[in-house]
C-alpha cells in the first residue's frame, strides 16, 4: 500500500513488525473519523498478514496524540462511514443524544474494544502529548514505551464529562491516580506513569524508537498463537475484574453528562472548545 503525506495513516512493515503511524501531525494527531477508520483498516492489514507478528502504533511530528478532534477543519462528525465495532444505526441524520450515542459508540468506544482483542500484540510508542483520547489509542495496546518528554492527561472533566469514553482508568492507574488524574486535569510524567505500571518503558527520545522496535522484533519471535492466547488471558481477567462493565456503564455517565451540558444551555462540551482546553492546560501548568 503506497502511502504520502496526505494519509492521516501510515503503514508499513519492519521484518515482523508492523508500524501503524497517525499522520495528523498539523494537528497534533488528534482523532477524527476518517483517521479511526484508516486505523482499523491498518490494524486489520496487519492481522491479516501472516509474516507480522507485533503491531506498533505511532504519532508523527511532535506529538502522539492531542485526543479527539473538536475543531480542526478536518473534523467529520457529520460523515457516514459503514459501522466496523457496532451494529447499529449510522449517527448521520439523527439529532441529539442518538446522534452522540451512536457515533461514540462506533468510533470511540467500540473501536477501541475491537483493538483490544486484537490477536497480535501491539505497542504504543508515545512521545509528546497523549491527551484524553490519545490515551485510549495507547491504553488499548498491551504494552507501552514513551519517550522521557511524553506526558499524559485526561482534562475532559473541565467539560463536566467524566472522562474520555473508553474508560479504563481504574485498571490502567489504580483508582487513586484516577481520580487525582480525573479530578485536577493535570498533566502527568512517562516517569510518573512507569511508576505507577502504565507504561513499560522510558526512554530518551532518541532511543525511542530503535527500543520500541527491539522490544516488538523479540516479541515477534514467539510462536504467534501462543501470543494470542497470552494476550487474550490477560485480557479476559481484566473483564473478570470489571473492566468491560465498568466501561459500559461509565459511557453511560459520560453521555448524560454531555445531555447535561446541552440542556443548560453551554452545548455538549460545556461550553469549551480545542482554544479554551488548551488555555485552561497552560494556566494549570
Amino acid at each position: 500500500m503506497a502511502t504520502s503525506e496526505d494519509d492521516v495513516v501510515t503503514y508499513r512493515s519492519i521484518g515482523r513488525v508492523a508500524v501503524v503511524t497517525m499522520n495528523r501531525p498539523r494537528y497534533r494527531n488528534a482523532q477524527n473519523s476518517v483517521m479511526t477508520y484508516a486505523l482499523d483498516a491498518a490494524f486489520r492489514r496487519a492481522v491479516d498478514d501472516d509474516d507480522i507478528g507485533v503491531i506498533v502504533l505511532a504519532g508523527s511530528g511532535d506529538h502522539f496524540s492531542a485526543g479527539h478532534d473538536i475543531g480542526t477543519p478536518g473534523r467529520d462528525h457529520h460523515v457516514s462511514y459503514d459501522n466496523q465495532a457496532v451494529l447499529w444505526w449510522d449517527h448521520v441524520g439523527k439529532e441529539g443524544g442518538d446522534h452522540r450515542y451512536a457515533r461514540e459508540m462506533e468510533v470511540y468506544l467500540g473501536m477501541c474494544r475491537r483493538w483490544r482483542d486484537i490477536p497480535k500484540p501491539m505497542i504504543a510508542m508515545v512521545h509528546g502529548a497523549c491527551i484524553a483520547g490519545g490515551l485510549m489509542l495507547a491504553w488499548v495496546c498491551d504494552v507501552i514505551v514513551a519517550s522521557e518528554d511524553a506526558f499524559f492527561a485526561d482534562p475532559v472533566v473541565r467539560m463536566g464529562i467524566p472522562g474520555v469514553e473508553y474508560f479504563a482508568h481504574p485498571w490502567t492507574l489504580g483508582a487513586r491516580l484516577a481520580k487525582e488524574m480525573l479530578f485536577t486535569a493535570d498533566r502527568f510524567t512517562a516517569q510518573r506513569a512507569y511508576e505507577v505500571g502504565m507504561v513499560n518503558r522510558v526512554v530518551p527520545r532518541d532511543a525511542l524508537e530503535g527500543t520500541t522496535l527491539d522490544l516488538a522484533e523479540r516479541i515477534a519471535q514467539m510462536p504467534a498463537f501462543g501470543l494470542a492466547l497470552a494476550k487474550r488471558a490477560v485480557n479476559q481477567c481484566e473483564d473478570q475484574m470489571g473492566l468491560r462493565n465498568g466501561m459500559e456503564s461509565v459511557f453511560g455517565l459520560h453521555h448524560f453528562a454531555h445531555a447535561h451540558n446541552a440542556e443548560t444551555g453551554t452545548g455538549s462540551l460545556g461550553g469549551m472548545d480545542a482554544k479554551t482546553m488548551a488555555a485552561r492546560a497552560a494556566d494549570a501548568t
